[in-house]
């Protein structure tokens, strides 16, 4: 005998997994294999722009960026968009929508501080490129991994 727990979706019992846990489970790791693939894309972007020339040499602090330090922050901020998608599909009548609302909104905020680094024009386009990388590996995914576990 199933039970039927708060969203209408059948419980098994046995297995003591709901519908919306495996939902929230799979969405979870839809996205860490996407954040894999974001960091690597990320990685290889920035290690190609290094090969050309880009010297990632910021003014304030006058550091270069290192190639690992660019994995690390995409690594993070992936992270966050699973965790945003991953309320938006608990909480949200619509969370597909509202994710790339919020997603591509955050990735337009993210282009303001290159813009404003005082970093040469080489390294600040390169960084604006490498911002929209992984936006372009995870936003996708995570939006699509939405619809289906919505549909």
């Amino acid at each position: 005998m199933n039970s039927m727990n708060d969203t209408g979706v059948a419980a098994d019992p046995a297995s003591g997994h709901t519908g919306r846990s495996h939902r929230l489970r799979g969405l979870a790791v839809t996205g860490f294999v996407a954040t894999l693939a974001a960091m690597v894309a990320t990685t290889l972007a920035a290690a190609l722009a290094q090969a050309v020339g880009v010297d990632f040499e910021v003014p304030d602090g006058g550091e270069t960026i290192p190639l690992p330090g660019f994995a690390v922050v995409t690594g993070f901020f992936s992270v966050v968009g699973i965790v945003i998608a991953v309320a938006l599909l608990r909480w949200s009548a619509r969370p597909a929508e509202r994710f790339v609302w919020t997603a591509v909104s955050l990735t337009a905020i993210s282009l303001v501080p290159p813009l404003l680094s005082g970093a040469d024009s080489a390294t600040t386009t390169a960084l604006l490129g490498l911002h929209l990388v992984p936006a372009a590996v995870m936003i996708p995914t995570l939006a699509r991994s939405l619809r289906t576990r919505t549909d």
